[in-house]
């Protein structure tokens, strides 16, 4: 509000002064006379109308800031919609090529030499390098007795460290390793070379299969004739320090004959 300031002190414009009688005692003469001072009403008049004139340009102004108040919070919010959703597809993307390597369903293969150790290999397609490759110390003969005689889980465990914050599950080196609950020994993470490549390239689009491929030749050097077997998997991520894969039976029916666990612990 503007205040409204006197020209004189002889002169007021305030409200109270305008519409209400004041009476005033003289100097001189102490009796009871009173004197009766009545405000100039026609005076200001013109003040009247220029002090309304601004308080219509001040309403006015006020009504358009508060419409156009109105409608910036729409603007806004708007706004900040879309480049929420940007946002969050930007982010889904990234999460998408973050987890890209291995989905739900996966292709698992096993393979080694007879007299070799056995090797783990997932992967999202059969064509596309293996983003998790183990060999483990379990010689391959043991590992086919073990599936033959019925279910077998293999568990893989390795250690929780705070240096290897942010660090994939599948990336991890290291591995202890057990089979159906004994110790077998540690598995160590390796990277696709050209032999395993052509094993994988050897089985090629068998999805769903067990066989022997022949040796690299008849030197007293060979491991044997390789032996592989491979199935589809479904992959279950419990959290960062926890994922399954339980091999998918055809039919069906039944639980999975082979469960594979990585912890971190």
């Amino acid at each position: 509000m503007r205040t409204i300031m006197a020209r004189n002190p002889h002169d007021s414009f305030s409200f109270s002064r305008r519409y209400f009688y004041w009476k005033k005692k003289g100097v001189e003469d102490e009796g009871d006379e009173e004197m009766v001072e009545i405000l100039n009403f026609n005076s200001s008049s013109k003040f009247e109308e220029k002090e309304k004139g601004k308080t219509e340009e001040i309403n006015s102004q006020m009504r358009s800031l508060s419409l156009g108040s109105a409608k910036a919070p729409r603007k806004k919010l708007s706004v900040m919609a879309v480049s929420k959703l940007r946002s969050a597809l930007a982010l889904g993307k990234s999460r998408t090529q973050f987890t890209s390597g291995l989905g739900t369903k996966v292709v698992g293969t096993l393979f080694g030499h007879r007299r070799g150790h056995v090797h783990i290999a997932f992967q999202e397609d059969f064509k596309l390098s293996p983003p998790f490759l183990v060999e483990l110390a379990t010689p391959t003969s043991i590992l086919v007795k073990e599936m033959a005689s019925g279910l077998v889980r293999i568990a893989l465990e390795c250690e929780k460290r705070v240096q290897k914050k942010g660090f994939k599950l599948i990336e991890e080196p290291i591995w202890r390793t057990y089979c159906n609950g004994k110790k077998c020994g540690f598995a160590m993470k390796r990277e696709c070379g050209p032999e395993e490549w052509k094993v994988l390239n050897a089985i090629g689009p068998i999805s769903m299969g067990a066989g022997v491929l022949p040796g690299p030749g008849n030197g007293t050097e060979s491991d044997g004739e390789l032996m592989y077997m491979r199935a589809k998997f479904e992959r279950v991520v419990g959290s960062k320090d926890s994922e399954a894969f339980y091999m998918m039976n055809p039919d069906g029916n039944g639980g999975p004959e082979l469960s594979i666990y990585l912890l971190r612990v």
